[in-house]
């Protein structure tokens, strides 16, 4: 059965957006303008949400790990990350449309929160880089940072976690961009949406160390043919190789056992607003230099 978020939106009988699953997750079948529109929606309405990226190691992450399936079961959006998952997906004869990355997400959502005047919070990344992030988005897209924090969170939740929350409610943050990894920041998320108002918490990774110069994205062409964790392990071994020379080739297997599960348990709608119409810039003319 396909789960319902808890911060959906309701729509017009019939409309909504195609979702597709793999594995344990569902997918939201979107473009990259698309997927900034429906996070316009959700800031417009008020009434929080969350949006994460799934990618390999979540879908594979998602098979042991109830904490996490439960996280992206009431999650607002979940867009493909990764170029292995739409290979997959159109493989499953369930496509979406085009990756929808984290780190590429971050930076035309930054454009339209700077141009609709949004109140941004940055919260992870490691010590100091929310801080150049927002100094960065400040200065080139004229983001109204409300407040930057790197803090330490536990997986399973401490209770420092009751300052990080105030200071964000302080703040009257519309957009919370988390950067703590997964599955720590996804867990974390749904966690505090309860006590985040009406802000709208993204789990994007490693974006904001990105957006603070301090790790490199692999180039366009490496990204487009699939290779972008390869470039990844070359720059991390240490961190990731257990991930995925180890953890990751498990994908395979999860894909064929979706493949095995009749097509109608595989596709489904979401409800949406019906005037989610922000119009966003162009992904590609606003890629971050």
């Amino acid at each position: 059965m396909e789960p319902t978020a808890s911060h959906a939106l309701a729509g017009t009988p019939g409309s909504g957006n195609r979702r597709v699953r793999i594995g344990q997750l569902w997918l939201d079948a979107l473009t990259m303008a698309e997927a900034i529109e429906r996070i316009g929606a959700l800031v417009r309405a008020g009434a929080g949400g969350s949006v994460f990226t799934p990618n390999v190691d979540h879908v594979v992450t998602a098979e042991d790990d109830g904490a996490f399936r439960s996280a992206y079961a009431e999650a607002s959006l979940s867009l493909a990350d990764g170029q292995a998952l739409v290979w997959a997906m159109r493989l499953l004869g369930t496509p979406v449309p085009e990756k929808v990355s984290g780190s590429d997400l971050v930076w035309p959502l930054m454009q339209h929160a700077g141009a609709a005047r949004w109140r941004v919070y940055l919260l992870g990344g490691a010590p100091g880089s929310a801080e150049l992030a927002a100094a960065r988005l400040e200065r080139e897209l004229g983001v109204v940072v409300a407040g930057v924090d790197a803090p330490r969170v536990a997986v399973e939740g401490d209770t420092g976690e009751r300052g990080i929350l105030e200071r964000v409610r302080r703040a009257d943050a519309q957009l919370v961009v988390v950067g703590l990894g997964a599955p720590k920041q996804e867990r974390f998320i749904q966690r505090s949406l309860p006590h985040l108002g009406p802000a709208v918490a993204l789990g994007l990774g490693a974006s904001i160390d990105f957006l603070a110069g301090r790790v490199r994205r692999a180039p366009r062409w490496v990204s487009r043919g699939g290779l972008e964790w390869l470039f990844r392990l070359s720059q991390e071994p240490r961190r990731l190789a257990h991930r995925y020379l180890v953890k990751d080739p498990r994908f395979l297997a999860i894909v064929a056992r979706t493949a095995r599960q009749p097509a109608a348990d595989r596709e489904g709608r979401r409800p949406w607003l019906a005037d989610a119409t922000d119009r966003a810039p162009s992904p590609r003319a606003g890629t971050a230099p």
